[in-house]
């Protein structure tokens, strides 16, 4: 009986995994425009995973973007932006965040450690939870988790600082992400 006992106890959870909702998942950007205003765009179309182990206490983090789907509402910009000298899309038609790194507080995320990969150079890359939460979505009776985060970057490390200073180097991200337990 006691064996039975130990081996229950050393039964381990397997880790979810949450595949990325496309209509609830987004990447926004801000950015400081000639000292007066903040320019801000999105990016759709993200696909991706997450996959947590509350237990362990573990986690990792895939997502990919296509970069020439950046969106600010004024389209002679969002040409801008795709040009060789900003976001080049021609060339790189991904940017990537994987992390294998995610650090909790009490059940929920409070901060996911990865690397950014825009433009072909990949940088470390910290985002912050500003919330996350699960529940179990009453349609589909499954585990949906989500939340959004926020980021720093300098745009110049990526190879992307034209425009700078007029156009700041600093970029805010801010992510939303709902995944669904697969």
């Amino acid at each position: 009986m006691l064996a039975a006992a130990l081996a229950a106890g050393s039964v381990h959870a397997e880790p979810a995994v949450y595949l990325l909702d496309p209509d609830h998942s987004f990447v926004t950007f801000e950015v400081l425009h000639f000292g007066t205003s903040t320019i801000r765009g999105r990016f759709a179309g993200i696909d991706g995973f997450v996959e947590l182990d509350r237990d362990a206490r573990r986690g990792s983090v895939s997502l990919r973007l296509p970069p020439a789907d950046v969106d600010t509402g004024v389209p002679a910009f969002d040409a801008r932006l795709r040009g060789p000298d900003l976001l080049a899309v021609e060339i790189y038609r991904w940017a990537y965040f994987v992390a294998s790194r995610v650090i909790f507080d009490g059940a929920a995320v409070a901060a996911v450690h990865g690397e950014l990969t825009l433009r072909g150079v990949s940088r470390g890359l910290e985002l912050r939870a500003l919330r996350f939460g699960c529940y179990t979505h009453p349609l589909l009776r499954r585990e949906v988790c989500g939340g959004d985060f926020e980021g720093e970057l300098r745009r110049s490390d990526f190879g992307a600082g034209f425009g700078v200073p007029y156009v700041a180097d600093r970029v805010r991200l801010l992510v939303q992400v709902e995944g669904i337990r697969r």
